[in-house]
């Protein structure tokens, strides 16, 4: 038996699909929409009894499955599919660039197929979507053959050469690794393993790679090395980082779904406010530049009037060059 939760979804999408397909059979719809023929016709009957106020059956929708074709009339008012919510639509996006950077699957990746399904994805669904599926792009010219060497040093467990951009410095870093594992997270295909410039265990993001070198020397992170968890994601703040606060639009949502907050609430109209600890003022400041219109930042006023002083000097370089 469905629950209520299940069948409300269900039936908006079910009529919408029946309207656009007329004389639609019993069987086929059910099939289409993973229900048996007993369960499709419970729908329907429940469909039977739905319709706009007053309640009169001139009110109510009109459906028949005699002979098992499906007719349904006085339906126009839920007659288009439901849109896609930003949350939704940003899981979606997530799993495809996700899918994009899974090194097995990088034939199907690199085709036209899944830029095509993306772009539609991300038209369908709004600005919003729109939004937090940028925050995955990354401007630099990253290693074409990166998952490959990536690749070859754990099958031959090699150390790595790497440069590797760090966006948080906005810098390019030479790092020597030895290799442990590949992991996704947020969207992302990362290697783990112990880097020597560091003296620990990293997360290295693959696109973030800019040269990848395979060593002729053997792999051989220290004992106690242990793996990164990042079932809670890749950014892990510190209970000493400090707390930021951000107002966001509906369009700014997405600050809330991919980083750990300290507290959430809501504002009415689609906006939150967000409490976040920022690993550093660099990084606060990339964010809420990033945010645009969508987003400012109420806490900490020093904080605060050091965007509001870029986000100006941005506006006079934008200025000057036009």
């Amino acid at each position: 038996m469905s629950s209520t939760a299940d069948r409300l979804p269900r039936l908006l999408a079910l009529v919408p699909y029946l309207m656009s397909h007329p004389g639609a059979q019993v069987g086929e719809v059910a099939a289409v929409f993973g229900l048996s023929e007993k369960q499709l016709i419970d729908d329907l009957q429940l469909v039977w009894m739905c319709g706009l106020p007053g309640h009169t059956p001139g009110d109510l929708i009109d459906v028949s499955w005699d002979g098992g074709e499906i007719i349904i009339d006085n339906a126009d008012t839920i007659a288009r599919p439901l849109r896609l919510g930003i949350d939704e639509a940003s899981a979606l996006l997530v799993a495809l660039r996700m899918l994009a950077a899974t090194p097995e699957l990088a034939e199907f990746a690199h085709g036209d197929a899944l830029p095509r399904v993306v772009a539609k994805l991300e038209q369908a669904a709004g600005e919003g979507a729109a939004a937090v599926s940028s925050q995955f792009a990354v401007d630099v010219e990253s290693a074409p053959d990166a998952a490959a060497r990536v690749r070859e040093a754990l099958t031959g467990k090699r150390r790595l050469s790497l440069r590797y951009y760090v966006p948080g410095r906005d810098e390019v870093t030479p790092r020597e690794v030895d290799p442990t594992r590949l992991v996704m997270a947020d969207g992302r295909t990362y290697l783990e393993g112990w880097c020597y410039r560091a003296e620990a265990m990293r997360l290295f993001r693959l696109d973030r790679m800019l040269t990848v070198e395979v060593l002729d020397v053997p792999a051989d992170p220290p004992a106690g090395a242990e793996p990164i968890d990042v079932t809670q994601g890749v950014f892990r703040p510190s209970p000493t980082d400090e707390l930021v606060v951000l107002e966001v639009t509906a369009a700014g949502r997405w600050v809330a779904e991919y980083y750990p907050c300290e507290q959430v609430e809501e504002l009415g109209e689609g906006r939150l406010r967000v409490t976040l600890r920022a690993r550093d003022e660099d990084w606060t400041l990339k964010l809420v530049l990033r945010l645009g219109d969508t987003g400012r930042i109420v806490s900490p006023p020093a904080m605060a009037a050091r965007v509001q002083q870029e986000a100006e000097r941005a506006l006079a370089l934008y200025a000057r060059a036009s």
